[in-house]
């Protein structure tokens, strides 16, 4: 295999996870520019996470956000709005390592996003010429084909009451790396909204990382700023954390720094 695919692998977010690490990511909803890219690294953090689902981000913004991380080593994974190629395989095709695929509750839901996201024989996803990942260059189908499947992260979200029952099932179709508990939306759909760290998150929690773990896969905290909940749900296993967004950081350290100089006296 060339080393130009050798060296795709070594930045795979998917080898992160398998070495044991919790994962860190910063999701950008509103910062275009790829300078967030290098100060998302200059922070340590281990990802980016794009959220196409609740932002009003293009794909040309985010293929060049992608671009950009792939040239400073961050692996960039990105949240769809919806299943469809128009999203999936554009994004994918335009620099992400990985696609995150919201209100996933089914198997049948899980199996359409890996078929979309892997090449044949894996999945279904239609080839388009060199990527951005090989620098654009063709190498032989064969072994393009072999190193962006493996290197291709599959996200799905459990956001609800019926996902959480199905997760057992989600997590064994095959190409599904992690799933990603979205907090704030699973809290609505059991009728507690905002309440991160009631009895039927943490019994969810427990239910979501139970599968994951009998399937050999991860599981992802979502919405959560609280540190000691953050810390709770790590200690049960899950091994990725959602730290925040853009405009949320922006916004707290913002709001720090003016009530600091309005507590002045002068």
């Amino acid at each position: 295999m060339p080393e130009a695919l050798r060296n795709v692998l070594k930045n795979s977010l998917k080898e992160k996870l398998a070495q044991g690490h919790v994962v860190t990511t910063l999701s950008i909803r509103i910062f275009p520019g790829i300078e967030i890219v290098h100060i998302a690294k200059a922070c340590g953090f281990d990802a980016l996470y794009i959220d196409l689902q609740h932002s009003s981000l293009s794909i040309e913004s985010t293929s060049l956000l992608s671009i950009a991380a792939l040239g400073v080593g961050i692996p960039a994974i990105v949240r769809v709005p919806t299943y469809g190629p128009e999203y999936i395989c554009r994004v994918l095709d335009g620099g992400a390592q990985g696609v995150l695929a919201p209100d996933v509750a089914s198997v049948e839901d899980a199996r359409k996003i890996v078929a979309l996201s892997k090449f044949a024989p894996q999945g279904e996803r239609s080839t388009g010429g060199g990527l951005p990942h090989l620098g654009y260059r063709n190498w032989p189908a064969q072994e393009t084909t072999e190193v962006m499947n493996e290197t291709t992260s599959v996200f799905v979200q459990i956001e609800s009451s019926t996902a959480v029952d199905h997760a057992d099932q989600i997590a064994a179709v095959d190409g599904v790396d992690l799933l990603m508990v979205g907090t704030n939306d699973l809290c609505a759909s059991f009728g507690i909204p905002g309440q991160h760290g009631h009895k039927l998150v943490r019994e969810a929690y427990a239910r979501i990382i139970a599968a994951a773990r009998k399937h050999g896969k991860h599981v992802g905290v979502g919405g959560i700023s609280d540190q000691k909940l953050i810390a709770e749900y790590v200690g049960m296993g899950a091994r990725l954390v959602a730290t925040g967004t853009d405009v949320g950081m922006l916004m707290e350290i913002g709001s720090q720094r003016v009530k600091f100089v309005q507590s002045l006296r002068v």
